[in-house]
């Protein structure tokens, strides 16, 4: 019978949130209404789950972390007031399995009950999977052995147990829902749907409705109550994939959701309750969506607690000839012939750039196993790099004797400019002097030709 610890100042909370995990389960309860007596009761007898509230009397539920005898291979779960970035932070920093929003309900502390798995039994599947990794070549649905993909698997490994926002960064076809569906799958919430939206994908106009669902006669064409993605993947990871391309008055509503824990459907004024983990994609750049108002600022940061940045299959070379093996692996099993790559096939395999990433390898296996007529796959069929373009000469610029300094440097200075089309940091870095630098000369020459072309002399006075 596992014991559950509910650390909550609030005398009334804590016999609610007992009397009623009392009713879900063969669990044994206790209460503390601060730090010293949580301390008093893991002594006493140690718990399996502990709700810990962050705001205590003497003190805040963190510390109960400074003792890794009190929280080892103990499921701990935060309560609080919202769930901040801060709040996140510390969960992912400390371990935390999970985190609730006050007033705690019912259906919120099924939930996490539903979760319960003790961090012992995360440890021993992680073990199974590294073994498999290194037999092998693969992570679960991730395969490579490189460096590259190692650090992937370690971030993996680290943040699946816990309830923080993961961001995945990386270029078209580097597998970022395959990552998304590994995290679901390593984490308490695998027994739960994983579902995934391509934000790209759905109409502007039916966005709103797909992710929080509508109310029968909400809208024109609503003919009946419809469940949104968030409340389908109820209990489970919601993977919101190319999420720049969701419209900005959505990507708000996102935003109250993550820090809520709520959200409503479209027509209906009835909160309805978020258990649902959110990881997040794009193949841009993170700071430029910010900039060009693709992407809310505040939401990158309240997403981007667990950066994941995938590399693309260019910079894992050594993983190439793994992954097509994989992939022909998989047809060959699907179609009931077995074909391998000959000597030169794997040599032009590893050869080749992978503009199109994994995405791309996997289509090209796919295609030579269909064209290849024999057991053997050769290099016919594969793929070869552009030719590279040949270099420019460095461009040049003349300057006649008997030029004065000031006249060659700013021969040099707009000449840099032009060549780097205007760019200014990029003119700076080329020219080995600081951008404040540059913008004064600019501007002193800016003013000199200004002068220059201002009319002088009788002709210029008003008659």
């Amino acid at each position: 019978m596992n014991h559950v610890l509910i650390v909550e100042d609030d005398a009334d909370s804590a016999r609610m949130m007992a009397a009623l995990i009392g009713t879900m389960g063969p669990y044994t309860v206790a209460t503390a209404g601060s730090l010293r007596e949580a301390c008093l009761q893991i002594e006493l007898q140690r718990p399996d789950l502990v709700l810990l509230d962050l705001q205590l009397p003497d003190g805040s539920g963190m510390a109960l972390f400074d003792n890794p005898e009190f929280t080892v291979n103990v499921q701990v779960v935060l309560i609080t007031g919202h769930a901040s970035l801060d709040t996140s932070i510390q969960a992912l920093r400390l371990g935390a399995a999970d985190y609730l929003i006050k007033p705690v309900g019912a259906v919120q502390l099924e939930g996490i009950l539903s979760r319960f798995m003790k961090p012992d039994a995360l440890q021993a599947e992680l073990s199974v999977m590294t073994d498999a990794l290194e037999r092998e070549g693969h992570f679960g649905a991730l395969w490579g052995r490189s460096d590259a993909m190692r650090r992937i698997y370690d971030q993996l490994a680290r943040v699946s147990g816990t309830a923080a926002t993961v961001f995945i960064t990386g270029e078209s076809g580097t597998g970022k829902e395959v990552v998304a569906q590994t995290v679901h799958e390593l984490s308490r919430r695998r027994h739960s749907p994983f579902l995934a939206v391509n934000c790209g994908a759905v109409s502007p106009n039916l966005m709103e409705s797909e992710i929080f669902g509508h109310e029968k006669g909400s809208f024109t064409g609503a003919e009946r109550q419809h469940q949104g993605f968030f409340e389908r993947a109820h209990g489970g990871t919601l993977f919101l994939d190319e999420i720049t391309e969701m419209p900005q008055e959505l990507q708000v509503k996102l935003l109250r959701v993550l820090e809520s824990g709520s959200y409503a459907r479209v027509g209906s004024s009835e909160s309805q309750h978020a258990d649902v983990r959110v990881i997040a994609a794009t193949n841009r750049q993170p700071l430029e969506a910010v900039a060009s108002g693709r992407l809310r600022e505040d939401l990158l940061y309240r997403l981007n607690v667990f950066p994941v940045d995938l590399p693309p299959l260019r910079e894992r070379a050594s993983d190439v000839v793994l992954l097509a093996q994989h992939f022909l692996n998989d047809i060959a099993r699907r179609e009931g012939e077995v074909k391998r790559f000959a000597p030169e096939a794997l040599e032009r395999l590893g050869a080749y750039r992978w503009p199109g990433n994994v995405r791309e390898l996997r289509n090209v296996v796919q295609r030579v196993y269909v064209m290849t007529t024999g057991p053997v796959i050769g290099d016919d069929w594969l793929p070869r790099n552009p030719p590279e373009p040949e270099e420019a000469p460095d461009p040049e610029i003349s300057v006649k004797l008997g030029t004065s300094m000031a006249e060659a440097e700013r021969k040099l200075i707009l000449a840099t400019m032009q060549h780097f089309d205007n760019h200014k940091e990029r003119t700076a870095a080329a020219l080995g002097v600081s951008l404040k630098t540059l913008y004064n000369r600019l501007k002193s020459y800016a003013e000199e030709d200004e002068a220059e072309a201002e009319p002088s002399g009788p002709e210029a006075s008003p008659r």
